[in-house]
């Protein structure tokens, strides 16, 4: 057997201990800490044990399970940035011995097409349901008859309506919440622009779908930030679909074009806004959110300022894990509210987002990075100023 570092050897030894107070503790933590770090080191221990390499008690040392099936309801299946969501679900369930997620809901943000898709999965008797609450009305019948059938869920991505003081209105009886705090990441925006464009003036920020519950926070946290000091925020609807984003950015800026700066509050439209401004011949700043390749491009070249990152990586693995850890404790792991990060990426930084990986979606290359060398910042942002 290949040489340990002591301290996996030590995390393994523990998680070995089949039923004992240490061991419980252990695993009631997974949600409590860094959810990331909590998640590595649980599943590189359970992964390393020799009980799973010897194959006689299931996943390290966790008991054998039945395959549960887990369904993903999304609401734009087809949007580029959760392909590394996609991807964080897979390779979740590849390292807990169960299928890959069902992934299912609507490519348009339509609440109906996924209350139907949540209710084939109480029909189905999934094993547990991830959802994006895009609004606070529309789920809490299924989610509840869900969670009456006895099916865990968990949000990510959207968490229904969030008021304008950023306090989240809990409609659905959901387990937790795996996503950025999305209101706080629109006032970090708004403090972004102070800095860019120091006087108050025009700014436009673009939206996909205004009144939708994972990118409105977002609009309205900017918003608190940036109207009582005089700016005026125009809120410009460029549509769920990315195929015609760009013509809508275009028309509005082509129109207005003495506004100080434009942002976006979606990935799509923030990955359009250096054309949008190239093709009307605009030289102001601009910034959004996600990592899409094209926004990466332009962040890269100077064309556009900076992007707000949120790990979509993390959204799938996340709710995964949270719900395999739910199904095996009899309900008595219940997950807790897990932020995925709001970090600010800019042409000082966006090297490592750019290299080909699957976390970022960019590859289906399973593969070790190494971290960069040197010191490490912290890249959360916050409500300070």
């Amino acid at each position: 057997m290949r040489k340990v570092d002591p301290k996996v050897d030590e995390a393994i030894q523990t998680l070995d201990m089949r039923d004992s107070p240490t061991r419980r503790r252990l695993l009631a933590g997974t949600g409590l800490v860094s959810a990331t770090a909590a998640a590595s080191a649980l599943l590189a221990a359970c992964g390393s044990s020799p009980a799973a390499k010897a194959g006689t008690s299931g996943n390290g040392a966790f008991p054998k399970v039945p395959s549960w099936q887990f369904w993903f309801v999304n609401h734009v299946t087809t949007n580029s940035f959760f392909v590394p969501t996609k991807y964080g679900f897979a390779d979740c369930a590849t390292l807990l011995g169960l299928p890959t997620p069902k992934w299912t809901g609507s490519t348009g943000s339509i609440a109906s097409q996924m209350v139907a898709q949540i209710n084939a999965a109480v029909s189905a008797k999934a094993a547990g349901i991830a959802t994006t609450l895009i609004d606070s009305t529309s789920f809490k019948t299924p989610v509840g008859n869900a969670m009456a059938a006895g099916i865990p869920v968990v949000s990510y991505n959207a968490d229904g309506d969030v008021s304008k003081t950023g306090v989240p209105d809990i409609g659905c009886n959901r387990l937790c919440y795996v996503g950025q705090a999305l209101f706080t990441s629109g006032q970090q925006l708004g403090e972004r622009i102070k800095l860019l464009i120091p006087k108050p003036s025009d700014v436009v920020i673009f939206i996909a779908t205004p009144g939708t519950a994972n990118i409105q926070p977002r609009y309205d946290g900017a918003a608190s930030i940036l109207t009582p000091l005089g700016y005026k925020v125009a809120e410009i609807a460029t549509g769920a679909n990315t195929a015609v984003e760009l013509g809508n950015m275009k028309a509005y800026l082509i129109g207005h074009k003495t506004v100080a700066g434009a942002f976006a509050v979606d990935g799509g439209s923030s990955s359009f806004l250096a054309q949008a401004l190239s093709a009307t011949g605009l030289k102001i700043p601009s910034g959004g959110f996600d990592t899409e390749p094209l926004t990466l491009t332009n962040i890269k070249s100077g064309a556009t300022d900076f992007t707000i990152y949120q790990d979509p990586y993390l959204q799938g693995f996340l709710p995964t894990l949270y719900l395999y850890l739910y199904n095996i404790s009899g309900g008595s792991l219940a997950p807790s509210d897990t932020d995925t990060g709001l970090s600010f990426i800019t042409k000082s930084n966006v090297g490592p987002y750019q290299a080909p990986s699957r976390y970022q979606g960019s590859t289906t290359a399973e593969k070790y990075i190494p971290r960069p060398s040197g010191a490490i910042s912290n890249p959360i942002a916050t409500t300070s100023t």
